[in-house]
């Protein structure tokens, strides 16, 4: 098995493409850490693959907190005794909202969980691989960090922010045993979002008639997803570092 001996820690691991990386994990023999800020569903997550004999430990943390983040690093190594594996995954939606009418809350909250959430956990991992000599971070970019018309604009400046913040840890710590990559999806079926609320009708009536156009007819399921993110994570892809992988069904080459 791909992951046996290895710990890895997810977040956003309650549901969609978080839950099916961390059921990928487990299968493939490695302890997981699973990191959502929804209780109910994450602790139902573990109970289920505990009765099937799996290492997980449930984490209820809030990515955007510095002080959750320590936590559930220190969980990993606490419990597990190390950390292999670092899947920045946890995110949320802006509602397709343009520039001019984004409120400043929405704007920092898309940011705080979307950016600054998979740069606090990364700031944290990295002296723990750097100690080891070793370790893999995968970050959940999108579609809208590879261009500028898949969504609104908090979500898109996030996006495009994890890209670049993928491609700076590979270039600083590459030659120092960590990797990072990150995938960028395209249409899956997932609950992402902001909370509820109404997509802004002008964003929505300006990005929907691209998306339609050139995106494939196909929604993917997160287990595709999964599937990529353990990929990059593997040794598979030992030769990969500050890849950014369109996992979009083409969506990308329109």
């Amino acid at each position: 098995m791909r992951f046996e001996q290895q710990v890895a820690l997810v977040t956003g691991a309650a549901s969609g493409i978080g839950r099916a990386l961390v059921q990928r994990f487990v299968t493939e023999g490695a302890a997981v850490v699973a990191v959502d800020i929804v209780e109910a569903p994450l602790k139902a997550l573990v109970t289920e693959l505990e009765l099937q004999g799996a290492k997980v430990t449930a984490c209820v943390a809030n990515v955007a907190s510095d002080n959750d983040v320590e936590a559930m690093l220190t969980t990993a190594t606490s419990t597990y005794g190390r950390l292999d594996i670092l899947c920045n995954n946890a995110g949320i939606m802006d509602l397709m909202t343009p520039a001019a009418d984004v409120p400043l809350d929405l704007w920092e909250r898309v940011l705080a969980i979307n950016l600054n959430g998979p740069f606090l956990a990364c700031r944290r991992a990295i002296p723990l691989f750097l100690e080891q000599g070793s370790g893999s971070i995968v970050n959940t970019a999108s579609e809208a960090g590879l261009r500028g018309g898949s969504a609104g604009t908090a979500y898109t400046v996030s996006k495009h922010g994890v890209v670049g913040l993928t491609k700076s840890i590979a270039f600083h710590y590459g030659e120092r045993g960590i990797r990072c990559n990150a995938v960028c999806p395209g249409s899956v079926a997932t609950a992402i979002g902001a909370g509820s609320g109404t997509p802004h009708e002008a964003g929505l009536s300006r990005v929907m008639p691209f998306i339609q156009g050139s995106a494939p007819s196909r929604i993917a399921a997160p287990e595709e997803i999964a599937a990529a993110i353990a990929f990059l994570a593997s040794k598979d892809a030992g030769y990969l570092n500050g890849a950014i992988l369109p996992v979009d069904g083409g969506w990308f080459a329109a």
